[in-house]
């Protein structure tokens, strides 16, 4: 079974491709701006544990570039998808555009986290208090809200 794309599924994929795409372009214009030292790893609370050579910036865009890929890649195959709820041919058709929401929503957080830390490591900075606890406020608030939902509509 093919997914419709919804509205919202379209308009992630565009703000995903539109970060991603705006963190190179301000890589490459910034390039010669940015500290030969950047933070190469932060602990839990921010702070800098580690610090590493600019070119080493260039890991988290990569690497937001390869979820996006292949988180792209899973949403396109719904039927291999775990739901944790039984899919049948009635219920298929409610099921899967919540996963399909879901997926794009996890897509979007992962990009959005991955751009914010290539700039805060670009500008050499410390990651501020709220992010870690923001970040899985995100991620596992929008899986609870999705699971939520997946019970409703079985």
């Amino acid at each position: 079974m093919e997914l419709k794309r919804s509205r919202y599924n379209i308009a992630v994929n565009l703000i995903c491709l539109l970060l991603l795409s705006g963190i190179i372009v301000c890589l490459l214009l910034t390039w010669k701006k940015i500290p030969d030292k950047i933070p190469g790893h932060y602990n839990a609370m921010g702070v800098v544990d580690r610090w590493g050579n600019k070119g080493e910036l260039l890991i988290l865009p990569i690497v937001g570039w390869i979820l996006y890929f292949m988180m792209t890649m899973i949403e396109r195959f719904p039927q291999a998808w775990n739901t944790g709820i039984t899919v049948t041919e009635g219920n298929k058709e409610r099921i899967y555009p919540i996963i399909g929401n879901m997926l794009g929503t996890m897509k979007l957080s992962l990009v959005s986290v991955f751009v914010f830390l290539t700039i805060n490591s670009a500008l050499a900075k410390e990651l501020p208090a709220w992010f870690l606890p923001a970040v899985v406020i995100l991620i596992f608030g929008s899986i609870v809200y999705f699971i939520a939902k997946l019970i409703k509509a079985r």
